[in-house]
């Protein structure tokens, strides 16, 4: 498995997500449950995965839960993220809050603790004094973001007076916008960019089309709408194509494009251990510059129908369903 450099530390370009743990809104207890959870997280360990993302939103603290029980004989391989929820901004606040997850997590520190969305009503430099607290007592690694502009990522440094060496964001195929900005900035920095939905929720699989569209938290994701996942079809076609040539699957392809990119690590889910082990694969696909221009020139004649973006109020409706 191929590695980066995050706060100091070698962690593999593919990682784990673990919303999908403990959550109902995908599936748990009727596709997926705890024994299966176990078993993706042993089997991400023996195929060199080593970054573990979750968050004290996701299923109510669940997602902590079963991901520190699971990484409980193998935590020295693990680098283990999670995140602060921007309701809880004040500096007794993240301190509480980062106590809560170290115990459902088990472990006495958390690699990188992240500010998972930018609170849009307090100063950043309230809920870094948290931070930087967590820091020098070694609770905490390092300090991370999650959804922030390239502005608010320079704030959040200034005000912890020390490098915020990730901002986790949404980056695929289809929603390129950290190329914007962000992933130049992480690039000539020294920084990283870890890659949410980096299949787009799934969409990039090829799994979905119009009348066969997921539920549960994807209702709420407009590149399921049925005039979406007809627009999108150019673009799965263009990874069909390569995946043909390398004898990969359209997932394996996408991830493949994301993580070809300097300074970036991707975090896919997985419910089966089927799934990581073709996540975990994709790592070793290398695209050669016309497959990859052929992929981005589908990606830039896509146009979905409506806006993508959804408010973070809607989003914390779904991500604490349990």
């Amino acid at each position: 498995m191929r590695s980066i450099t995050l706060a100091g530390r070698e962690v593999s370009v593919i990682g784990l997500g673990a919303w999908q743990f403990g959550s109902t809104s995908w599936g748990w207890d009727r596709e997926f449950g705890a024994r299966e959870a176990k078993a993706i997280v042993e089997r991400a360990v023996e195929l060199g995965i080593t970054f573990f993302d979750t968050a004290e939103v996701y299923a109510g603290g669940a997602s902590e839960r079963i991901l520190g029980a699971a990484l409980r004989e193998h935590r020295d391989q693990a680098f283990v993220a999670s995140k602060v929820w921007p309701t809880h901004p004040l500096r007794p606040q993240v301190l509480a809050a980062a106590v809560g997850s170290l115990a459902r997590l088990q472990m006495e520190r958390i690699d990188l603790y992240q500010v998972h969305w930018p609170n849009p009503l307090l100063p950043i430099s309230w809920t870094m004094a948290g931070m930087r607290d967590l820091l020098d007592a070694g609770r905490i690694g390092a300090v991370g973001v999650s959804n922030f502009s390239l502005g608010q990522w320079r704030r959040a440094e200034a005000a912890l007076g020390a490098v915020v060496p990730s901002n986790q964001v949404r980056y695929n195929l289809l929603q390129r916008a950290p190329e914007r900005g962000l992933l130049p900035f992480a690039q000539e920095q020294g920084r990283v960019i870890i890659a949410y939905s980096p299949l787009a929720q799934g969409l990039l699989s090829g799994r979905y089309a119009p009348g066969h569209a997921p539920g549960g938290v994807r209702r709420l994701n407009r590149l399921f709408t049925p005039e979406n996942l007809h627009r999108v079809r150019p673009v799965l076609d263009a990874l069909g194509a390569v995946a043909k040539a390398h004898a990969a699957t359209r997932a394996q392809i996408a991830l493949a494009w994301v993580v070809a990119k300097p300074g970036v690590v991707a975090i896919p889910g997985a419910k089966s251990v089927e799934q990581v082990e073709q996540n975990a694969a994709a790592a070793g696909i290398e695209l050669s510059s016309g497959e990859a221009a052929a992929l981005e020139e589908a990606s830039r004649a896509f146009r979905p129908a409506g806006p993508l973006r959804s408010a973070w109020p809607m989003a914390r409706r779904w991500l604490s369903v349990s």
